[in-house]
């Protein structure tokens, strides 16, 4: 009897504990659906939350107004203009926070994040080749040009990354102090183009590394929501071998995972992701460091409820930040990239010190 009441307890416990993680991703999730309304509630039109929901929803289902119309107008301008950025902060904060996860869980740091490997200087330096130079690594000119140079760029230094990983051991330690040497070099040659050119194109170069969604057209989202929609569902399948890492690699090799090519699947999933994203919106700080730990000091370490719940975070946390960059009153609009950083940075310094220990809110 008291063998039978100990199973209960425990499954009873177990059941409490799987309840609250996925009561947090459930608000999270209802947490978006309000932000989307109150985010396209700012459109001009004196529309507000729900009705602005409302045309949104409707826009998907086939709804068509007479042209010219009030309606028409309002459905116009909610689609046309504001939709498309509002999903691409909710496609970026979704695959920036996953990616953010998976690098803590493949390195064994809480300070890793989908940038460890270097991949925001590479594609700054491919971003600024465009625009300063005029060279691109394809026959697309313009922006898109910039687009493929940043997602070129940023998938170089983490190809360099997993390349050496298979020809030489190396540790996670190691992994992040090559990353560092890389994000160093490709910034030292970002700095030498920039000094070269005239102030107006300086400038376009200095706010493009800035991350921001002003301007964001719907073609723009096919990419990064592609990609991140696949890299997230392999995230998840494969987040119970990431919760094997947490033991450390040899008993995770004990375990049956081979961790080397594990983790070089993972970094050529996370360089791709990161890189799609990067690439439409620049660089955005602090999503993938700072809302994983948070999640994580919330439910727990277990990956299979810490990813689609950082990715609800994320999109939340970025939907606000980009809310805010619109409404703050300023000579030009704030970019969004700012906003993350001025917001995690404390944020981060805060978990951190509440911690007392070092890395402990990371287990």
């Amino acid at each position: 009897m008291d063998d039978q009441y100990g199973i209960e307890k425990l499954e009873a416990d177990y059941n409490r504990y799987t309840s609250r993680k996925v009561l947090l991703t459930a608000l999270l999730i209802a947490g978006i659906v309000v932000m989307m309304g109150i985010t396209l509630s700012f459109n001009g039109r004196g529309v507000g939350a729900i009705d602005s929901l409302s045309y949104f929803f409707n826009h998907i289902f086939g709804a068509t107004y007479e042209l010219g119309s009030k309606e028409w107008v309002d459905d116009y301008s909610i689609w046309t203009v504001y939709a498309p950025r509002m999903l691409m902060a909710i496609i970026t904060g979704c695959g920036l926070a996953s990616c953010g996860v998976v690098m803590q869980a493949l390195l064994t740091n809480p300070l890793a994040d989908p940038y460890t490997t270097g991949l925001s200087d590479g594609a700054c330096f491919g971003a600024v080749a465009a625009i300063v130079m005029g060279f691109t690594l394809s026959d697309i000119a313009g922006s898109m040009g910039v687009v493929t140079n940043a997602f070129i760029g940023g998938l170089v230094p983490a190809l360099v990354i997993i390349f050496l990983s298979r020809i030489i051991s190396m540790s996670p330690a190691v992994t992040i102090l090559v990353g560092v040497a890389l994000s160093y070099l490709f910034s030292g040659m970002e700095t030498l183009i920039m000094v070269s050119t005239d102030a107006d194109t300086l400038k376009n170069a200095y706010l493009w590394q800035i991350g921001t969604f002003t301007g964001t057209v719907w073609s723009d989202l096919v990419v990064p929501f592609v990609v991140v929609v696949v890299s997230s569902l392999l995230m998840i399948a494969v987040s119970r071998k990431l919760n094997l890492l947490a033991l450390g690699d040899d008993s995770a090799e004990t375990l049956g995972l081979d961790v080397d090519n594990f983790r070089t699947l993972c970094m050529v999933v996370v360089a791709v992701a990161v890189a799609s994203m990067v690439s439409f919106c620049g660089i955005i700080g602090f999503v993938g460091l700072v809302i994983p730990h948070l999640i994580r000091m919330a439910i727990g370490g277990d990956n299979r409820y810490l990813i689609p719940a950082s990715m609800a975070g994320g999109a939340l946390f970025l939907m606000l930040a980009d809310l805010v960059s619109r409404t703050v009153i300023y000579p030009d609009e704030l970019r969004v990239g700012l906003i993350a950083s001025i917001v995690g940075a404390p944020v981060f310094l805060y978990m951190i010190l509440r911690k007392k220990r070092y890395g402990e809110g990371f287990r």
